[in-house]
């Protein structure tokens, strides 16, 4: 069923009539991205924003939206924090709203689709400006991972007599062990993936690709042996591990040796802290005010895949999406992001949809710039737009995997040509 189920949507990969010219168009109506800035991506529980709590980073980036902007903050009507691991994350999005001088006319909210909770939030602040609720809006990912709080609890007997049911409890290394087995990654072709996504995104740090995109954060970090703190300027990614390389990667040992010997520290994505954010507003809006149009958002979907390889998520969300406009995913498509949360997923995903690697996340991904769970989603948007305006593309797709069996892709369409 499943393997049927995959080739009837591989189908679409190749529709019989583009609507690329379709969706290019400019209309009053499309929705638009006006900003989009993301924090530094710093290492968890050692790095420049293990000290700092959630809430002020989700803060300080609303306030660089609104600085960067120019706008008036009247004009924001809501914002929508994905958030994965924070229990009281629309409390905090409400909050923290306020604090960067959004008035109390305007919404709050907090979006939880597990790593693609960034990608979510946007998905929904796009669908109420399109349907004419609101004109304006940020969508905003942020993640504290070294101080979450989230525990799991088993689940009632009564959803654990259904095998898929209890299989959304397994862990995430797990998950990416039983797609590596299941599918025949090797832990070489893993490593050989993770190897890449190092070298890219040292080159783009080395050049300076990322500049554009992140603005600098001052924040508090405290010293763990003294506890005495100290004011810092965060201004790059720390993930990046210049020089390392597939022999380097080979010698690391499994990270998860219960459940298989495939998935290791230096093939599977960095536990990270960061936020990144994008303003929405419809393009007669951003016309009126004077914006500059960075993008416009075209849409968004979710397909679901049994939970104990919940990696493999893309593979069916791209199609779908794509389906849904009548693109190609190999004429159509300029540059693509699939979050790589496991080098098995990614590899796995690469490889059934026969992508041009050429075009896939051009500035390494999560293997080396981590993943901080609910801010991937818009960040993968922040650094797709940056690489489009860099190599003047300008069909953008991001995608990703889902905890307890889903996926996620977003298309969007570059006008800084």
């Amino acid at each position: 069923m499943a393997t049927e189920r995959l080739s009837s949507i591989l189908n679409h990969l190749t529709p019989s009539k583009s609507r690329l010219s379709l969706i290019t168009q400019k209309n009053p109506d499309d929705v638009v991205i006006t900003v989009a800035v993301r924090t530094p991506l710093t290492k968890g529980f050692k790095g420049g924003m293990k000290d700092t709590p959630l809430d002020y980073m989700v803060h300080q980036t609303l306030k660089k939206v609104l600085e960067k902007s120019n706008l008036d903050p009247q004009l924001v009507e809501d914002v929508c924090l994905g958030n994965v691991n924070e229990v009281k994350a629309a409390y905090l999005a409400r909050a923290a709203s306020l604090a960067a001088g959004i008035p109390n006319t305007a919404g709050a909210s907090s979006a939880n689709r597990f790593c693609s909770s960034g990608l979510k939030a946007v998905q929904d602040v796009a669908n109420q400006i399109a349907c004419g609720s609101i004109e304006c809006g940020i969508a905003i990912g942020a993640e504290s991972m070294s101080m979450s709080n989230a525990t799991m609890s088993p689940f009632h007997e009564a959803l654990m007599q259904n095998q898929e049911s209890a299989d959304c409890l397994q862990p995430m290394g797990q998950t990416s062990e039983n797609v590596g087995r299941d599918f025949d990654i090797s832990r070489e072709a893993q490593d050989r993936f993770a190897a890449e996504s190092y070298r890219r995104a040292e080159a783009a740090q080395k050049a300076g690709w990322f500049d554009d995109e992140i603005f600098p954060l001052v924040t508090k970090v405290n010293d763990p042996k003294t506890g005495e703190g100290k004011m810092v300027t965060l201004t790059k990614d720390e993930g990046p591990r210049w020089g390392t390389t597939y022999e380097s990667l080979a010698k690391i040992r499994p990270a998860f040796p219960q459940f298989g010997d495939r998935s290791t520290g230096g093939n599977s994505s960095q536990v990270t802290d960061g936020a990144a954010a994008v303003l929405l507003m419809k393009r007669s809006k951003a016309q009126e005010l004077n914006q500059p149009i960075l993008a416009k958002f075209v849409g968004a979907t979710v397909a679901g895949v049994a939970p104990r390889i919940m990696g493999i998520g893309p593979s069916l969300a791209i199609p779908k999406l794509l389906s849904k406009y009548n693109l190609n995913l190999h004429t159509d498509v300029d540059l693509i992001e699939i979050n790589e949360a496991f080098a098995s997923m990614a590899v796995y995903c690469t490889n059934i949809l026969d992508i041009d690697t050429r075009k896939l996340n051009v500035r390494g991904g999560a293997i080396a710039l981590g993943h901080p769970l609910g801010a991937t989603g818009t960040r993968q948007i922040c650094t797709g737009l940056s690489e489009c305006r860099r190599q003047k593309k300008k069909i953008l797709l991001t995608s990703m995997c889902i905890g307890t069996g889903q996926g996620m892709a977003g298309l969007f369409v570059n006008e800084q040509l």
